[in-house]
């Protein structure tokens, strides 16, 4: 097995060769039948095969963003949905440069069979390529060592991806550590759960004397130190963390694609909000927009802007609550325009304003990042940069993801901050929007996405006083 991990790389890339090979060859018949005779000027064969290399690069590039390419690391779906997703946004752009040659806008019936063809392609290629890459690497048994927190969480996660992993044993790491390694050897893997820093630092550099692989929930300490600059002052290696969030030349940049992005997306949505603020008015015959008060940078509070998806007396309570699955104050137009995520337009006007950035966390009400904070202090690191419409939690976690593991998620994005992460989380967004499991709400009872993953007092706190014989 360990011999077979030097292949893997070159299975991918036959795995990638065999699809796109069969890319060039259907783009390539409907360029030379029936787009390519169209030009005033008929091109040479070097021409042609320019225009079937930009069109290679593109749905290379397009579904590698979404992970299309990620055969034996994503479920079957998720590689044929990323294949789809990218090869549509690639023939649309081909279809642009088609009419920019011809001077007028084509029939784009050969590329809409074409693409209907990638489809049955993607779907047969996404099968056959997982099931042979599982034959040759079959799920890895794995000994998942614990701490602090309960791994029930972590438990429940990686048993839904058994075609990746098997936990074949769980330990506490109080059962000592020499026990620990004698069962790491029976395994080909290691999974590393929240243990104390000096514990899990014999496990790991155990591992990697080993050549065992390990897998390590990260702490905040880790997602700072990842991104910290190599400092050789003189011959004692250094590692600088600067922690100041986004330098003011990355702040200005990423103001101007605010600005400019947000005003160039408001051009096809203004007659989509139109549409939907009539379907909500007609509906129940109440307000349209919903103000609610939210944190950004450095705490300040503001009103974001959302079309109203919940009834009227949603909260006549006064109780912050997030919304579960099936709940039933959810409108019917507000379950549509949740689902793909409709209700966040308004925010565009946030945007322009500059309470928000197109990218960032996103923005929190004041009451329930208190109680957050109650729990996890280092909740409030997530507002060293502005609030945003979407961000890397969203992409990479779910609705109901549990705030630790949103935090985690929202300090990467912090700590290794580029205007390519920036683009590349832009470009993901689109790709979750109809993903059902990215929209999942609260389970039923949960009014905020603590969940199991959150410290033990808070835990045991819950259970005291709503699941009595959960200790």
């Amino acid at each position: 097995m360990r011999n077979q991990e030097q292949f893997k790389r070159l299975i991918r890339a036959a795995f990638c060769f065999i699809l796109l090979l069969f890319h060039g060859g259907m783009f390539w018949n409907v360029w030379r039948q029936f787009y390519s005779p169209m030009m005033e000027i008929q091109y040479w064969m070097r021409g042609h095969l320019m225009i079937l290399a930009f069109y290679l690069f593109w749905v290379f590039l397009l579904p590698r963003i979404y992970g299309g390419w990620r055969v034996g690391y994503l479920k079957i779906f998720h590689i044929v949905y990323s294949q789809s997703l990218g090869a549509a946004m690639a023939d649309i752009l081909i279809y642009c440069l088609i009419v920019l040659l011809t001077k007028h806008f084509v029939n784009p019936g050969p590329l809409l069979l074409m693409y209907v063809l990638q489809l049955v392609s993607a779907l047969l290629w996404g099968a056959a390529c997982t099931k042979m890459y599982i034959y040759i690497y079959p799920p890895r048994s794995v000994l998942l060592v614990y701490g602090g927190r309960p791994a029930i969480g972590l438990m429940k996660k990686i048993s839904t991806r058994s075609d990746r992993f098997v936990v074949g044993e769980t330990i506490h790491i109080s059962e000592g550590l020499n026990k620990v390694k004698e069962r790491i050897n029976n395994y080909q893997g290691v999974v590393i759960c929240d243990i104390a820093s000096q514990e899990r630092n014999a496990v790991l550099k155990y591992c990697y004397g080993r050549g065992i692989r390990s897998y390590t929930t990260p702490k905040i300490s880790d997602l700072i130190i990842r991104s910290a600059e190599s400092q050789h002052m003189f011959d004692t290696p250094l590692l600088l963390s600067r922690n100041t969030g986004l330098t003011i030349e990355q702040r200005f940049v990423k103001r101007f694609i605010d600005i400019v992005l947000s005003g160039l997306a408001l051009i096809p949505a203004l007659p989509v909000m139109g549409i939907v603020a009539l379907c909500i008015k007609l509906e129940d015959g109440g307000s349209i927009i919903y103000k609610q008060r939210r944190l950004t940078m450095c705490g300040k509070e503001f009103f974001v802007y959302k079309f109203r998806s919940m009834r009227e007396d949603a909260e006549i309570d006064g109780v912050a609550r997030l919304a579960g699955e099936k709940d039933d104050r959810i409108t019917k137009t507000g379950r549509v325009i949740r689902a793909i995520r409709f209700d966040e337009l308004p925010q565009l006007f946030n945007i322009i304003k500059g309470d928000m950035s197109i990218v960032g966390p996103r923005p929190e009400r004041p009451e329930i990042a208190a109680e957050y904070e109650k729990a996890i202090p280092e909740f409030i690191y997530r507002l060293k940069v502005k609030a945003g419409l979407t961000g890397y939690a969203q992409v990479y976690g779910k609705y109901n993801t549990t705030a630790y593991d949103k935090l985690k998620l929202d300090l990467m994005y912090i700590q290794s901050y580029s205007l390519r992460l920036d683009f590349e989380i832009m470009l993901r967004t689109v790709q979750i929007l109809f993903m059902k499991e990215s929209t999942e709400g609260m389970a039923e009872g949960q009014f905020t996405a603590r969940g199991e993953e959150e410290p033990v007092k808070r835990i045991v706190t819950i259970c005291e006083n709503k699941c009595d014989g959960m200790k």
